[in-house]
């Protein structure tokens, strides 16, 4: 590939958990980056020092064309969203607010502005309970929660604004984004937080009294839920080839998963983490979430043939070791505020 022209990126949502990975992942690559984040569950200790930070809203017409002129944004990064499934079937209409009017917002004002390349963050829930697995891109669309509706619909927005209006995008259907930037910049900080490696490492660091795990009469090896967990610097490495593939070739737009293709179970991840921290994290066997599917593996044939993509981290251990050490540095950073 040759060397690609560096544009301005705005990354929204770049104060959250994967937002501030791409945004170390463009700065590391000497790209131009500025964030925009309402700062509801992302941080300002996430976004470096050299890089502006605009506190406010994606569906703020005024302010995103002022970041636009300061900036010279000629991309986008959209990571700002809510992204609690069961929190979606309890506020629907929060979801479709946040996650799809306020993109249909943003869509429009990066039209205005004359963006030419849009990186959308989706999800495999676009995909709901899948046919088969590996879960390729051209598998049924079935969305069971109002989550992943939410995203869907912003794809389906991007396809459509992108033919009658000349921009290109990529839509990047995440499977489990687990772990933290191997350095200790960043990582998931959110109080709360429901994704299983972070909640384990909680767990581990004391700051849990043990792990829920939800279900465990699936047909799957031993029981519990399967899924395709995926090293957050390498998700974040992969918006940055998307963004130079969108650059080099501009008539065309791309939808591609972002996995490993391999799934660990519920209690292989837990087993994993007690090896990491030579303890044993407490389990409590609980019944089945509602529309969980057995298994949510990806399909990564298309993303590895279309961009030279090359995982650095996809191994269970270190994708653990870092979620533990983000953990750690997390409890100096609360402790010291």
């Amino acid at each position: 590939m040759s060397e690609t022209t560096k544009v301005p990126v705005l990354v929204t949502g770049g104060a959250g958990y994967i937002g501030s990975h791409a945004v170390l992942a463009l700065k590391d690559a000497g790209w131009p980056v500025a964030v925009i984040d309402n700062l509801s569950t992302g941080f300002t200790f996430a976004v470096p020092d050299d890089v502006p930070l605009y506190e406010g809203d994606i569906a703020d017409a005024e302010l995103l064309a002022r970041i636009f002129a300061e900036q010279g944004t000629k991309a986008i990064m959209h990571f700002a969203g809510s992204i609690i499934v069961p929190e979606s079937v309890e506020q629907p209409l929060a979801y479709y607010e946040n996650n799809t009017v306020k993109s249909r917002a943003l869509i429009e004002a990066a039209v205005k502005g004359g963006v030419e390349h849009f990186i959308f963050s989706s999800t495999a829930a676009t995909y709901g309970i899948p046919e088969s697995s590996p879960i390729s891109e051209d598998s049924p669309k079935s969305p069971i929660n109002p989550y992943g509706w939410s995203k869907l619909m912003t794809e389906q927005m991007l396809a459509d604004a992108s033919a009658a209006h000349g921009f290109n995008f990529c839509a990047l259907r995440y499977f489990n984004v687990a772990g933290a930037d191997p350095q200790a910049r960043s990582g998931q900080s959110t109080a709360g937080a429901t994704h299983l490696i972070k909640v384990a490492c909680e767990a581990a660091t004391g700051k849990r009294d043990g792990v829920s795990v939800f279900g465990t009469d699936y047909e799957t090896p031993d029981g519990t839920g399967v899924r395709d967990y995926i090293h957050v610097s390498d998700l974040a490495n992969a918006h940055v080839l998307a963004l130079g593939a969108l650059i080099e070739q501009p008539e065309r737009s791309l939808t591609m998963n972002c996995g490993y293709g391999k799934g660990f179970s519920v209690l292989e991840v837990l087993d994993a983490v007690d090896r990491v921290t030579n303890t044993k994290i407490e389990r409590r066997m609980e019944p089945r979430r509602a529309g969980d599917p057995a298994e949510l593996i990806s399909d990564p044939s298309r993303i590895r043939a279309t961009v030279p993509w090359q995982p650095k981290h996809d191994d269970l251990g270190e994708i653990i070791t870092h979620a533990l050490q983000w953990e750690r540095k997390l409890s100096e950073i609360r402790g010291n505020t």
